[in-house]
């Protein structure tokens, strides 16, 4: 009998590509979808593997639908995608993105515990929550002090700790997964890769004169989200629950990726590019690169993306559709 793996955010970027590489591995996979009255547009990333997935409506700031769900999928794993990520929209939903992200994660340990489920946990941490606290090295790792510096930043630090307090108040099988920046061409296009891999196309195409971003000093680790569901697993495969850092430990400048991108069509940025101070965030976070050697050693995880094989497959993607 296959295993029963659960993911809440199902149709997300992550969700999808996580959901591709469990069916893989022989799980039965369940996922957690909150309503949408357009149901149209729900699916679309899982669209290709629909029919093998088992959808469940539910709510993170829901605890019984929660508790429903897991009482009738009785899962092995389960996997917290779910969230409202957009950092910077998360100043202008603070109460929406704290209820999602962090009372969110409580529900979910609640709901687990109240049903004495056995199920490993997998919370979906971010490096947001270091802010812009750097170690002497320039990395940031799991001993790093966290200081965030948005509304989701915070959020995600709250789930962070509540999920370390019931691993070590009850017992429960609950690992973080302090994950760096991971894109694909599933990213939403309000997320400054694909915007700038979608908007680049549309340059080169003539269906643009311009693409208007916000901090071009912003330096972040950006990795591919198919090779990071692959750590997420892993980390729920070890025999003790643990927190882990996921980066490729190589950061590049949003300057960096708008060169890079513009210039692979055979264009200037300079011609194009405009920035507006909608895009920049009222606290700025200045540098993300990430220190993963524990994980690397405890799993043997290696990505197989860098950021320039990432940037080319969503190019391509845009290319591709856009033609």
């Amino acid at each position: 009998m296959s295993k029963a793996a659960l993911i809440t955010g199902i149709n997300g970027q992550d969700g999808a590509y996580l959901s591709s590489f469990l069916l893989d591995k022989g799980y039965e996979v369940h996922g957690i979808v909150k309503r949408n009255s357009v149901a149209e547009n729900q699916t679309y990333r899982v669209d290709h593997i629909f029919d093998r997935l088992n959808l469940h409506y539910g709510d993170m700031t829901d605890m019984s639908s929660l508790v429903r769900v897991i009482g009738e999928v009785q899962p092995v794993e389960i996997y917290n995608l779910a969230a409202q990520s957009h950092v910077r929209i998360s100043f202008d939903q603070p109460v929406y993105t704290t209820n999602v992200v962090a009372l969110g994660t409580l529900n979910l340990l609640e709901a687990v515990k109240s049903l004495k489920s056995d199920a490993k946990i997998y919370q979906a941490s971010s490096s947001e929550m270091f802010g812009n606290s750097i170690d002497p090295d320039g990395f940031q790792r799991e001993t790093t002090p966290m200081h965030p510096v948005s509304p989701y930043g915070c959020a995600k630090l709250y789930g962070y700790n509540i999920v370390r307090n019931y691993r070590n108040s009850y017992e429960m099988f609950v690992s973080n997964g302090i994950l760096f920046n991971h894109e694909s061409p599933l990213r939403g296009t309000n997320f400054v890769t694909n915007k700038v891999a979608k908007g680049a196309v549309q340059c080169k195409l003539g269906k643009a004169k311009e693409l208007a971003i916000g901090n071009p000093r912003a330096a972040r680790d950006w990795g591919h989200a198919k090779d990071y569901v692959e750590a997420m697993w892993l980390i729920l495969q070890q025999d003790k629950p643990d927190d882990f850092v996921c980066a490729t430990g190589v950061s590049h400048t949003v300057g960096d990726l708008l060169d890079y991108t513009f210039r692979k069509l055979d264009l200037d940025p300079i011609d194009f590019v405009t920035h507006d101070q909608k895009f920049f965030r009222p606290e700025e976070l200045d540098v993300l690169k990430g220190d993963s050697s524990k994980l690397r050693t405890a799993t043997g995880w290696e990505p197989k993306y860098d950021f320039y094989s990432m940037m080319d497959e969503m190019i391509e993607y845009w290319l591709d559709r856009l033609s």
